[in-house]
């Protein structure tokens, strides 16, 4: 019993490439498709074989697949630092917009504007006649901020 049952497993490698055949009927119509053909029918070979093994593509090597893995994970980083950096731009120019959209509300209202100077750090008030150079200079920042 123990021969006969291994002579079995030894022939099923044999049964899953068995070649499959087109049946085909007297007047030559397909009938079906199989390792055997219904009685009554002529048996006919195909290019198809029962082969599911040989239907899989080759696995690609363990090192190839971690360096596939590796670049995948340095794109979605470089992505995800793409997306803050874009977030963070987006954020300064609403702000700055804003800022100068009030501060040329503040010039056009002929509210007193203080100024320091960068090198000395002395305060002093904008003049009167530097007031429409000011709101000529906030209106390009606006134009350029506020898209």
């Amino acid at each position: 019993m123990k021969t006969f049952v291994a002579v079995l497993l030894m022939m099923l490698p044999g049964i899953a490439l068995a070649q499959v055949n087109k049946c085909l009927d007297v007047s030559g119509k397909t009938v079906a498709y199989g390792a055997e053909c219904p009685p009554g029918t002529r048996s006919e070979q195909t290019a198809i074989r029962n082969n599911p093994a040989a239907a899989k593509p080759a696995e690609k090597p363990f090192a190839e697949r971690e360096t596939d893995f590796r670049k995948r994970q340095v794109e979605k980083q470089e992505a995800e630092a793409k997306a803050v950096k874009s977030g963070a731009e987006t954020t300064q120019r609403k702000q700055a917009c804003t800022d100068s959209q009030a501060y040329l509300k503040t010039l056009q209202g002929g509210h007193r504007i203080r100024t320091t100077d960068a090198k000395t750090g002395e305060r002093s008030y904008l003049a009167d006649s530097d007031y429409a150079k000011e709101i000529a200079r906030t209106q390009q920042t606006i134009a350029a901020n506020c898209k």
